[in-house]
């Protein structure tokens, strides 16, 4: 399988509600140090939420797979401020070709700043162009704030019937 050429046509240069500037971008294979970065840098409580379940450090696997993306089942964007990731988000689509699963981290520091719209206003936008159906993902059911903002960006919010710990987050694209 090959990987399709990197899409720099979709990033984008932003400006956020305190005036400050950011790049959302898909993520490239030479991310890999400063995705690296990003993810040690994330509180032990934001690995929690995003990975459900407590991470101590991403494996070398696991961010050479975040890094080298084919763009057509998978897409990661992330979010640059100066040199710094300070947000990604990311879907892959699953065996049925017409869903996708999502997942979105940000920063500690970068969190209500508008990036995680930002982010996902480009995930969803790029999922629709690949004519994908519905994005799903499943939230701690504790992560009040993640589960605020699904319903926002018009998410269904759902419990998971064999996990009441979990929360599915369904959106119709």
């Amino acid at each position: 399988m090959s990987i399709a050429a990197y899409p720099s046509h979709l990033a984008r240069q932003r400006t956020l509600a305190d005036g400050r500037q950011v790049v959302i971008r898909p993520v490239r294979p030479q991310d890999e140090a400063a995705e690296r970065e990003f993810f040690d840098r994330l509180s032990a409580e934001a690995r929690r939420m995003r990975f459900m379940k407590f991470v101590a450090s991403v494996t070398d696997q696991l961010m050479h797979f975040y890094t080298h993306v084919d763009y057509d089942r998978r897409m990661a964007f992330v979010c640059e401020a100066g040199p710094r990731i300070v947000g990604e988000a990311r879907y892959g689509a699953n065996p049925d070709g017409r869903s996708c699963e999502f997942g979105v981290v940000i920063a500690d520091d970068w969190h209500k700043t508008g990036i995680a719209g930002l982010l996902m206003e480009a995930l969803i936008a790029y999922a629709r162009e690949r004519r994908l159906e519905t994005m799903e993902g499943v939230v701690l059911r504790e992560n009040r704030d993640m589960l605020k903002f699904m319903r926002a960006l018009g998410f269904e919010v759902a419990g998971e019937p064999q996990e009441p710990t979990l929360m599915r987050v369904v959106k119709k694209l």
